[in-house]
């Protein structure tokens, strides 16, 4: 099958396969998992609401950077790919 097929089918799943090989983001994302966890205990309700909003907003913020991040880069390898055949675009 093509990657275009398994695109299609919904086979490809970049942000999974980036997750399960990068032993540097489970890391990074255990330790924060713990220190957050570790922050939750010792604030106060009126504390720990206010953070819950705003870990949210951050998590919000971070998958927009993402998603952003994303579309340049596949944006940026498509033409790449396309410049040397005179295919030539003057905007991102």
């Amino acid at each position: 099958m093509t990657i275009l097929e398994n695109l299609w089918y919904g086979n490809v799943h970049p942000v999974e396969e980036f997750l399960e090989v990068n032993k540097e983001y489970k890391n990074l994302l255990r330790i924060a998992a713990k220190d957050q966890e570790r922050l939750g205990a010792s604030l106060t309700p009126e504390q720990a609401e206010l953070f819950e909003k705003y870990d949210s907003a951050v998590k919000e913020v971070n998958a927009t950077a993402e998603v952003e991040a994303f579309s340049y880069g596949f944006r940026l390898g498509v033409r790449l790919m396309t410049e040397p055949f005179g295919v030539i675009r003057d905007k991102a």
